[in-house]
């Protein structure tokens, strides 16, 4: 079985939730919402936590310093495939699998993240995304696939057609890569679009377009494509986290 090495993006400023901390430290029943993607993680064997940390990063640094947890410095924020592009030098030289989750995505279980490296490592793919379907899957990006079911790429809901965003299988933003074509791919991303940032979702396209196979796992939770970005989304998070540990006595 491959090393796998958690990627968590850990950066974001979250404007929205109108607070002196960094989003991911904001608690969800009483743990800083980060603590349960990281617990998770090493619940499906990953044995190296890479954060990547950029808004107020000290306080996430001084939160998670006992914890075995490694840091990456993101000093500005140009989008996800830019945040993956500051591990590469930690990661140089590493073979395994590289499974990158979001720190303001709590509710993606440990159960799902096993399902997606099963698919990952079945259909023998150079990266596996974990997508759900919502029946208003509002500005998440859209899973667009081909006439044989197969994933042709993600399109980020600000450049996606009217048609596209009639998609209601969306990205969570979590996948599993093999890390060799994760950081090759990585190198010719571009940031030619309307946000003018570097996605991680275009190294989908680029994988495609090298021959490589793109994989997906579709959770049947829809709630576990859910992101955390403002107080009351945090509400609803604490919600659905305290039904889900309740019923796990």
């Amino acid at each position: 079985m491959p090393e796998t090495v958690a990627l968590i993006l850990a950066a974001g400023k979250g404007k929205r939730m109108r607070s002196d901390r960094p989003k991911v430290l904001h608690e969800l029943c009483g743990r800083p919402m980060v603590s349960y993607v990281i617990d998770n993680a090493r619940e499906v064997g990953c044995r190296r936590m890479i954060l990547v940390i950029g808004h107020l990063w000290e306080q996430v640094k001084e939160r998670f310093a006992n914890d075995l947890v490694e840091f990456v410095l993101q000093e500005k924020q140009l989008g996800t495939g830019h945040a993956v592009m500051q591990a590469e030098e930690l990661l140089k030289g590493f073979e395994g699998e590289v499974l990158v989750l979001c720190g303001d995505m709590p509710l993606v279980s440990a159960q799902t993240l096993e399902s997606l490296l099963l698919q990952h490592r079945q259909s023998n793919a150079a990266a596996t995304i974990l997508t759900v379907v919502l029946e208003d899957p509002a500005k998440y990006g859209r899973i667009v696939r081909g006439e044989d079911n197969q994933v042709e790429k993600i399109v980020e809901f600000v450049d996606a057609t009217s048609r596209e965003r009639e998609i209601k299988e969306v990205n969570t933003a979590a996948y599993c890569f093999d890390a060799q074509s994760l950081f090759l791919s990585l190198r010719e991303l571009g940031s030619d679009n309307l946000q003018e940032e570097y996605y991680l979702t275009d190294v989908i396209e680029l994988l495609k377009r090298g021959g490589d196979r793109v994989s997906a796992y579709k959770s049947p939770r829809p709630h576990e494509g859910m992101g955390i970005n403002s107080r009351e989304e945090l509400l609803s998070a604490e919600r659905i986290m305290r039904e889900i540990l309740s019923a796990s006595g």
